[in-house]
């Protein structure tokens, strides 16, 4: 798939970062979208902002509630966009949805490990098992599914416990690796990518706090303040507990903009790099300089992938420096 002028995309998470730098640059190529969000909000901003990029003449994009963890949210999606674009065919699927979160399988509550297992791994699988139909009637089709470089290093640094994230990425890679030998058997008008980006420039932060406790306000709760102490005295240990509730918003609120702002790739150059890789047909699509040097490191020397000493080689290797 050369061009994507005049095919149709799907593209969950299309409310913020990689989602909204797909949607826009798919766009600017005349290329349809419908895109899915937990916010209406963020979506409108994303719609925005493609009006004022100005497509192609003709070009359509639709945005539509939905939960990528909830079947029926996107069976419902499903049906809305073939609607809006009146087709039964779809061309690119950009499984691109997901949040932070239950970090600890032993001391974060079941609740907030499940939430962010099901959007990361779930909101693929099911993004995959809902638009399949769609993609087998088309002449031919694109699955890109976004796992991250905690998709072959379960890790943020050796102080930082990273479970539900990571397990859900290591999840989505294998899930897409097995499809390309299914795909090549049983639908080879399909292709699929795993893509597996490092510190990309996003709101996840921001964003993840607002999915897990359900609440689309920038203003910190109560309960979020509690759950942000418990994982900064996990980190700090009793020196947390003399922080006030303003310091433990300004520590949360500083931590978002460090992701967002201060991250070697921009969401806008992932985005890019993610459209070549399927240009390119290639299957497995690493974004990010950091995300190159993680791989090699790993293949090096798995055994001590985990070890403190390794962590401080990719520091040095990267400047990545997100759990240190």
């Amino acid at each position: 798939m050369k061009s994507f002028e005049g095919k149709f995309a799907v593209v969950t998470g299309g409310g913020t970062g990689m989602g909204r730098e797909l949607a826009r640059q798919l766009a600017a190529e005349g290329c349809n979208v419908a895109m899915c969000d937990v916010s209406a909000k963020s979506m409108a901003e994303t719609v925005a902002l493609i009006e004022a990029d100005r497509p192609p003449q003709g070009t359509k994009v639709s945005s539509h509630v939905a939960d990528v963890s909830d079947e029926a949210q996107l069976i419902r999606f499903r049906g809305e966009a073939a609607e809006r674009h009146q087709t039964d065919k779809l061309n690119l699927l950009f499984n691109n949805a997901g949040i932070g979160g239950g970090g600890s399988f032993v001391n974060d509550s079941r609740q907030e490990w499940e939430k962010t297992f099901n959007v990361c791994w779930g909101g693929v699988y099911l993004g995959c098992r809902t638009f399949l139909p769609m993609m087998l009637e088309a002449d031919e089709g694109h699955i890109v599914n976004t796992a991250s470089v905690n998709g072959f290093w379960a890790s943020l640094g050796p102080r930082v416990s990273h479970t539900a994230y990571a397990a859900a990425k290591f999840a989505v890679k294998g899930f897409t690796e097995a499809l390309v030998t299914d795909l090549r058997l049983n639908a080879p008008h399909i292709k699929c990518s795993v893509v597996m980006p490092g510190h990309i420039g996003t709101s996840i932060v921001a964003n993840s706090r607002k999915v897990i406790s359900g609440r689309d306000e920038d203003q910190l709760s109560a309960e979020d303040i509690a759950r942000a102490r418990a994982r900064i005295a996990r980190a700090m240990g009793e020196a947390a507990a003399q922080l006030s509730d303003e310091q433990i918003s300004a520590m949360a609120a500083e931590q978002a903009r460090r992701f967002l702002e201060d991250a070697p790739t921009s969401a806008a150059e992932a985005a890019k790099i993610i459209l070549d890789g399927v240009r390119a047909e290639r299957w497995r699509i690493l974004v990010g300089k950091d995300a190159h040097a993680m791989d090699l490191l790993v293949r090096e020397d798995p055994e001590h992938a985990y070890e403190p000493e390794f962590f401080e080689r990719l520091i040095a290797a990267t400047g990545w420096r997100l759990g240190g």
